[in-house]
């Protein structure tokens, strides 16, 4: 019997054994070793990252959320609304209703009106001819009827879009600050420390002043804090004039003021700026700045005055030695 060859893999290619032939290293279809470059593939013979993804943890981590329902984020919208809404009336501007005739034809009853709270924290007072809403300073508003808001008014009224029935309001222009002279006699012109006002916001047919024993015929000083207010209606205007009686002597004290009304927002035919009349501007009509032109009008006078005395005190010296001398 011949000699049977046990056939070994020499670690060559191409090499055959004797006996048996060597099998090439090729992937037998169907196998599942693979060498350490190569993508790893499933049963079907494709690689694992070519294969389609499944419904796993991993993309539901990465799917976009849902976003909510609309009525699901409409509580936490009207909250944010609320919010920024007090804020507003609290710091910055509120909505208030003119109730009377006493501002025609500035403002008309019914009106709404926009008023700047926000530059009075910063240290802001009333000037002249501004129109300002004020809190009652003491009983103006006496006899006059409470209106009773429904529902809706309320809710309106809390977040500031409509003025609180519970407080008592009232809006008028302010003529004079501290310091100032006012004045009427007969029918006009109104003064203000001895200028005469120009006012052509003042209702037509009605005179400048009131010619009655009661109020309308007048003279004060503001003191300082305080301001003096009328309304563009003189002839239907409960104002400073008819309240000198009060404990303030008709003056608004300044702690009073909500604020200056800057906008008629409502209704929308009326819509406009209430700015402060030209006559306000008018030069001399500070107290201050009278006195101050005073001062600066004459001040060549004021030098002779005072160089005077010397030159004559010099003028004496030298004379002295030429008389002694004769």
């Amino acid at each position: 019997m011949g000699d049977v060859a046990v056939g070994a893999r020499s670690g060559h290619d191409g090499e055959e054994h004797r006996g048996h032939p060597v099998e090439p290293d090729v992937p037998v279809p169907g196998s599942a070793m693979t060498s350490g470059n190569e993508p790893s593939a499933g049963d079907d013979g494709t690689p694992d990252d070519e294969r389609p993804r499944t419904a796993d943890a991993d993309d539901a981590a990465r799917r976009p959320r849902k976003p909510r329902s609309f009525w699901k984020e409409l509580p936490i919208l009207i909250g944010i609304a609320l919010v920024l809404a007090l804020l507003i009336k609290t710091f910055l501007v509120q909505a208030f209703s003119i109730p009377s005739d006493s501002m025609q034809n500035t403002l008309q009853q019914g009106d709404r009106v926009l008023v700047d709270k926000l530059t009075p924290w910063f240290g802001s007072k009333p000037e002249r001819g501004e129109v300002v809403v004020f809190h009652d300073p003491d009983n103006w508003l006496a006899g006059e009827p409470t209106p009773t808001p429904n529902a809706v008014q309320k809710v309106l009224s809390w977040i500031g879009l409509m003025p609180s029935a519970e407080e008592k309001d009232l809006i008028k222009r302010v003529i004079g600050v501290g310091g100032d002279t006012i004045e009427c006699k007969g029918s006009g012109p109104l003064k203000v420390n001895g200028k005469a006002l120009n006012e052509p916001f003042v209702y037509p047919g009605n005179t400048p002043c009131s010619v009655d024993d009661q109020g309308g015929q007048f003279k004060v000083k503001v003191p300082k804090g305080y301001i003096w207010v009328m309304g563009d209606h003189r002839q239907n205007s409960r104002d400073s004039r008819y309240n000198q009686s009060d404990r303030n002597h008709g003056m608004v004290p300044v702690d009073k003021v909500v604020g200056r009304a800057i906008v008629k927002a409502w209704p929308i035919n009326r819509w406009g700026t209430l700015p402060v009349p030209d006559t306000f501007d008018q030069p001399g009509l500070d107290p201050q700045s009278s006195a101050a032109a005073s001062l600066t009008a004459a001040p060549q006078g004021v030098a002779v005055a005072a160089v005077l005395p010397v030159a004559l005190w010099r003028r004496r010296r030298t004379d002295r030695p030429e008389a002694a001398n004769r």
